[in-house]
């Protein structure tokens, strides 16, 4: 014999409180005695009552889901947004993010679908989506500066935060780390070894965080007096740190430290100098930025300017679940501050 399903009113009967009292519990209702909903959600446990989400949904008119939307700009074939998906995976930043929405959002009883938003098509997709109402809301990272999305979301009036400040001002909430400061940490960890000719690979100039890191770098560095720093632009890729560092070797063989805007590019920078029988550190130092899973993999592992994305995602989650309920109304940004790790690459 299959076990009966608890019901609201096991619930109630368990803590001695009111079907009414437990549905308030049960749909977020914010004026229920503390020491109340604590009995209640006791109960819960204990009954193993679970919420039937459509009916829930009836009530609170939410769908307890919100859209984590990686978005880029331009209108690419079906092989191209093959490809979009496959660098988006490659590069453990999004994991992060990922992680730290869902370590928001699973006590909440609330759930990401993620999306891919790279082409016109997709955009208006994920717009539908959120009209529908199949979710509450969006969290945007975006990996392009001319992204149309974000004033498409505002336009329409939809809740949304963006993981980064949008390149054109749009009246959203954002979460973005102090870019110009982790410049800083890494020339000043460089000068501090005693490096005499430093360089740097960039990340895309389209990119604010990529200007702010790469100023932080150059304008502390021409405070040490290296007023002038040899810079190769990268892609934020593995690849386009091989390349860069490639073409610093050739152009300045000299260089003894490298600051690489994100770990992917460091990683591909260490490559190379082994390859060309350069030591790191003991040659070239090398600094990364993100402080992601390949600053622990690489060889050797990377010193970097840590961004603490796991935390700077659940933010961006708790602004949107604020926005959701009515709470925030404002467009907010949430700053961070980085932090250097040293490690042994310099």
């Amino acid at each position: 014999m299959s076990r009966r399903v608890p019901t609201l009113e096991d619930v109630a009967r368990e803590a001695g409180v009111s079907r009414a009292t437990v549905s308030r519990v049960v749909n977020g209702v914010r004026n229920v005695d503390p020491a109340i909903r604590d009995t209640v959600r006791q109960a819960i446990d204990r009954t193993g009552y679970a919420p039937n989400r459509a009916a829930r949904a009836l009530v609170t008119r939410r769908a307890e889901t919100v859209a984590l939307v990686v978005s880029g700009a331009g209108d690419h074939s079906a092989e191209s947004q093959n490809a979009f998906a496959t660098r988006v995976f490659a590069d453990p930043f999004f994991g992060r993010v990922v992680g730290g929405v869902v370590g928001f959002l699973r006590p909440r009883s609330m759930h990401p679908v993620l999306m891919f938003a790279e082409s016109d098509e997709a955009r208006d997709e994920v717009l539908t989506y959120l009209r529908q109402g199949r979710a509450d809301g969006a969290l945007v990272v975006s990996t392009h500066p001319d992204d149309p999305l974000p004033a498409l979301l505002s336009e329409a009036a939809l809740p949304a935060v963006l993981f980064a400040r949008p390149a054109r001002p749009v009246p959203l909430s954002y979460v973005d780390l102090a870019h110009w400061e982790g410049g800083r940490l890494a020339a000043e960890h460089l000068v501090a070894r005693g490096c005499r000719r430093p360089a740097t690979v960039c990340g895309p100039l389209g990119v604010f965080a990529s200007r702010e890191r790469l100023a932080g770098f150059r304008d502390t560095l021409a405070r040490h007096g290296h007023p002038c720093v040899p810079v190769v632009e990268g892609g934020f890729t593995l690849g386009s740190g091989s390349t860069a560092m490639a073409r610093l070797l050739s152009e300045h063989p000299e260089v003894d430290g490298v600051f690489a805007a994100n770990d992917l590019m460091a990683q591909g920078a260490c490559q190379v100098l082994r390859e060309q029988g350069r030591r790191v550190p003991d040659d070239v130092a090398v600094v990364g930025f993100d402080d992601s899973s390949v600053a622990v993999t690489s060889h050797p592992r990377l010193t970097t300017v840590r961004q603490p994305v796991e935390r700077m995602g659940a933010e961006m989650a708790r602004l949107l679940d604020e926005h959701i309920r009515g709470v925030r109304t404002e467009a907010t940004a949430v700053g961070f501050d980085p932090e250097l790790i040293v490690r042994e690459s310099a």
